[in-house]
């Protein structure tokens, strides 16, 4: 064999073990296919920082029907409008400004004194979630319609605000600092006003998520039983496996503090992650409890990069909303009860003139 040969099977030799090595792979999967790398323990490697932050929303605004897909035209109205708030609040304002001179609705769902909530203080995302390159009009893709299914009769989901104000404990979980206002943490895991970031932690038999929104840490156990023992973790009991790339964790035993959308003692949530590519995560989940649905619910999003790591979220250091919130109360009650008072002292004289003498 001539110098040159040998030069070429060995630079050959190399170049074959390069390309059936992990990292060449990962960093260059094949046209239409991508391999996730592997971690240490030979799972699908989900490590990292991430965010659903995105202005699409769980259920589909009416006016898409069966679409799923939105168009160019549709995508860029919606992205337009939200960069248009966003400009708006930013512009300059008399520093007098009072949120009694805000219009009644200011975006994001926020109206009258609730606009105070400048949207600084807000990351809900600007753009529409994209699931393979494709613009979606909701989370939901199964009732084809992507809104939830009726309940079944007699099925009452009871308002969170029915005592609000009457004592702490009547609060809600986030205005109380424990869990996330609307349902961060999950699962279903769904994005907020802000905070939507999450950490991907795996060990050999653990995967732990942390949810930025109150700190609130997910723990599945990977080839673990549901526990029998009647406890009912916040985010319920979450038990995982492993199906080729796809992590499956399986949900139940869920408490009716955290109920999703009414639904808690029968209910039963399943998650599939994915990696999809080197900077996306496709989640899909499914929702089911005969108690409250005739059938079961199901959607997905993906997840992608963001950006540096997740710090706690304090929720109760220097936070004075709950106390806000009762003293509030307390000055209602207290000017409903001195009106009461000056209305009998009004009427006293009147009843006393009815029975007197001419």
């Amino acid at each position: 064999m001539s110098t040159k040969q040998l030069i070429a099977v060995v630079i050959g030799a190399a170049m074959a073990a390069l390309i059936m090595s992990p990292a060449f792979a990962a960093a260059n999967p094949a046209p239409g296919i991508y391999k996730a790398p592997l971690n240490a323990y030979g799972q699908p490697d989900l490590e990292g920082t991430w965010t659903n932050a995105t202005l699409t929303v769980l259920e589909r605004p009416k006016e898409y029907g069966v679409r799923l897909v939105m168009t160019p035209d549709e995508v860029k109205k919606v992205e337009g409008d939200d960069a248009k708030m966003y400009a708006a609040d930013a512009a300059p304002r008399d520093p007098k400004f009072k949120t009694t001179d805000l219009p009644h609705e200011c975006g994001k769902g926020f109206s009258g004194a609730g606009c105070g909530y400048n949207f600084a203080w807000i990351d809900p995302g600007n753009n529409v979630m994209r699931v393979n390159g494709e613009p979606r009009a909701s989370f939901i893709t199964d009732p084809a319609d992507g809104r939830l299914p009726p309940t079944k009769p007699g099925v009452v989901v009871e308002n969170p605000y029915l005592h609000y104000g009457e004592n702490p404990e009547n609060q809600t979980l986030a205005e109380r600092c424990l869990s996330s206002f609307g349902y961060s943490a999950g699962p279903v895991m769904l994005p907020l006003l802000y905070n939507n970031n999450y950490e991907i932690a795996q060990s050999k038999d653990t995967v732990a998520i942390v949810v930025e929104m109150v700190h609130d840490v997910r723990m599945i156990r990977i080839g673990g039983k549901h526990r029998t023992d009647g406890g009912r973790p916040w985010m319920g009991d979450s038990i995982g496996w492993y199906e080729g790339a796809t992590l499956v964790v399986e949900t139940t035993n869920f408490p009716e503090a955290t109920a999703l959308q009414g639904a808690w003692k029968e209910l039963k949530v399943t998650e599939r992650f994915t990696r999809v590519a080197p900077h996306r995560i496709l989640y899909k989940f499914k929702v089911e409890d005969p108690t409250v649905w005739d059938r079961p619910w199901s959607g997905e999003y993906e997840f992608s990069p963001s950006k540096g790591r997740i710090f706690e979220y304090a929720c109760h250091e220097g936070n004075y909303a709950l106390e806000g919130i009762l003293s509030g109360m307390r000055a209602g009650e207290a000017a409903a009860e001195k009106a009461k008072v000056v209305g009998k002292t009004a009427e006293a004289p009147g009843v006393q003139s009815v029975g007197k003498k001419q």
